[in-house]
């Protein structure tokens, strides 16, 4: 399975749209573009693979793999980048302005019952990240 995220870049913030096989999954926010800087910085564009994690702070999301100069990059709830994002991701719903958005655990849960079944299974899933231009 292969997600594609198509992101628009703000100063304040990274807003993206997800998609499964051309159809709208929900939106992402993510930190502003600063060159990859851990923690202040949303991540490069290419594809990633992702992997099934479990928290206590998160409970079930999701790890991307072989993130260039980072670790621990998830895919998790969040509805202001600025405020709770490191350098992840956080599926949303609605989005209300650059790296914001509204009803992320409802966006989450969307996300995860589509690629749950089949990362529980085995089954490769990839992210491939671009700009929107």
């Amino acid at each position: 399975m292969y997600l594609q995220l198509l992101r628009q870049y703000g100063e304040r913030g990274t807003n993206g749209t997800l998609f499964l096989n051309g159809k709208k999954v929900c939106h992402t926010i993510e930190l502003p573009w600063k060159n990859n800087a851990v923690r202040i910085s949303c991540i490069p564009e290419r594809t990633y693979r992702l992997q099934l994690r479990n928290s206590p702070r998160f409970g079930t999301h999701l790890l991307v793999k072989e993130v260039p100069g980072r670790s621990l990059i998830l895919v998790h709830a969040a509805n202001d980048a600025l405020q709770e994002l490191k350098g992840c991701i956080a599926p949303v719903t609605t989005l209300t302005g650059e790296g914001k958005g509204r009803q992320s655990r409802v966006a989450l849960a969307k996300l995860m019952h589509l690629v749950l079944p089949l990362l529980k299974q085995g089954h490769p899933v990839f992210l491939n990240i671009q700009n929107a231009k």
